[in-house]
């Protein structure tokens, strides 16, 4: 379950499933119809891919939840519920959903992005003069962190594939070029990976 900002600009316009062969991980990569940054940039990709992994137990059950957010992975132990993701409005970074916001990384904080997309407004103006977009987030910090539209993310799942390397898959159904983030949490440089609560 994915749960959005409810001003959320831009949709999830596709998704694919990616099963670990050997690991009990399951990545689910997130491609959204743009990013609130930088459209204006020449030869700028209008997508924004991000990633969620979910380890499981032999019983099919959720154990353990990482995210991207912003080149850092988050890591938590999840309860053997449903996975519910907060993505972040117009970048959308994810976020496990009930987590302290207070345990994000310096300067990946929430009220940094919030401040930060306030001081860029003058690049969500240049991005739609190639492509249309925000002008702003015209409303305050508390609406800002406020996750409550929600989407299943089945609902937009193109693809689900047993693969250890995902590119070939992902450039099929995402197009190229893609971001490339990295496909398994262990394959990212492990000093990026944060334990959260």
């Amino acid at each position: 379950m994915l749960y959005l900002q409810h001003d959320e600009w831009f949709p999830l316009s596709r998704a694919v499933a990616v099963v670990h062969p050997s690991r009990r991980v399951i990545a689910y990569h997130l491609l959204w119809k743009d990013d609130v940054f930088g459209a204006w940039i020449p030869r700028t990709v209008p997508t924004d891919e991000e990633i969620v992994w979910v380890g499981y137990d032999t019983t099919g059950a959720p154990t353990e939840v990482w995210t991207y957010w912003h080149g850092t992975i988050l890591h938590t132990a999840w309860p053997k519920r449903q996975v519910a993701i907060d993505v972040q409005w117009g970048k959308h970074g994810s976020l496990p959903h009930g987590m302290l916001l207070g345990g994000l990384p310096r300067y990946q904080s929430l009220n940094s992005f919030y401040v930060i997309q306030s001081l860029l407004m003058p690049d969500f103006w240049l991005g739609n003069l190639t492509r249309k977009g925000p002008l702003c987030f015209c409303h305050g910090y508390r609406r800002y962190r406020d996750f409550d539209h929600t989407e299943l993310l089945a609902d937009h799942l193109s693809a689900v594939v047993v693969a250890e390397d995902p590119k070939p898959v992902l450039r099929a159904v995402f197009g190229q070029p893609y971001s490339e983030k990295p496909a398994w949490p262990w394959k990212n440089d492990l000093s990026k990976v944060k334990e959260i609560s």
